[in-house]
């Protein structure tokens, strides 16, 4: 204790000198400790962690660009009528019929019957050194060319404006038979005295539109008129006609269905 009394300054002073080396000591730690805290906050306010923002909504707006893009297409034909009036039809049996297809009254036309056309070839008789033979063309576009022409066909000019002559059966002054090839087909056929050649080209059609029309022997190309409008007939064949409206081209089947025969 009498030391401390002598001394105690001496022992002050090294107290405070050992704590002033202490904190020189410590005092790069602390600079550091500071320096890294200063560039952290530094960092938090120069760059800062911004939250994501969540992705937008955009499918209303999307729709209503694709709608923009897309032409607007005016239709001013079909069925609706805003700038089309409804037109009604009287039909034969006095009904009013709505028009919304075009074919509601050509299919008021029924097919009485048809009969087929054919191409007939038929041997004649023996001109001097060739054969005469009858060619009757029922089909043919004109009627003056539909009934039956003689034509001439010899073994030394065979060949005529329907077929050619390949070859004479039997003898010659009195045949049996002939085979000609076909100019228009190519094919081959017989052709015997008692027994003509005969091939179908078309069809011709007898057409009624309710009692108020009939139309007998109709062709392909004929054309026939009822309530107000006109009708080629484009097609006809063994169960059907086909009609097309020179209005607008617009095709209609007519099937064949005939009676039952009586047994």
């Amino acid at each position: 204790m009498e030391f401390l009394k002598k001394h105690y300054e001496k022992v002050l002073l090294g107290l405070v000198l050992l704590g002033l080396t202490i904190a020189v000591a410590l005092l790069p730690f602390i600079i550091s400790g500071k320096r890294s805290k200063l560039q952290e906050d530094r960092d938090k306010i120069l760059n800062p962690k911004i939250k994501e923002l969540p992705p937008l909504e955009m499918a209303r707006e999307e729709a209503a660009m694709q709608r923009a893009q897309a032409p607007i297409r005016l239709v001013l034909s079909g069925r609706h009528n805003t700038l089309n009036p409804v037109l009604w039809q009287k039909t034969p049996d006095g009904r009013l019929v709505k028009i919304q297809t075009g074919t509601e009254l050509v299919e008021g036309v029924e097919v009485i019957t048809n009969r087929p056309l054919y191409l007939k070839l038929s041997f004649d008789s023996v001109s001097g050194k060739g054969y005469l033979f009858g060619v009757e063309r029922q089909a043919a576009s004109r009627p003056d060319q539909r009934g039956k022409r003689q034509t001439l066909a010899t073994k030394e000019n065979p060949k005529n404006d329907y077929f050619t002559l390949r070859d004479v059966k039997g003898p010659p002054e009195n045949p049996t038979g002939f085979v000609v090839e076909l100019n228009d087909t190519g094919d081959s056929v017989t052709v015997v005295p008692a027994q003509p050649y005969q091939r179908i080209d078309g069809y011709e059609a007898d057409l009624k539109y309710g009692n108020e029309k009939t139309w007998l022997r109709q062709r392909v190309g004929s054309t026939i008129s009822f309530s107000a409008g006109q009708y080629n007939i484009v097609a006809i064949t063994q169960s059907n006609v086909v009609l097309s409206a020179k209005s607008n081209d617009k095709k209609t089947t007519i099937n064949f269905n005939p009676a039952p025969e009586p047994r």
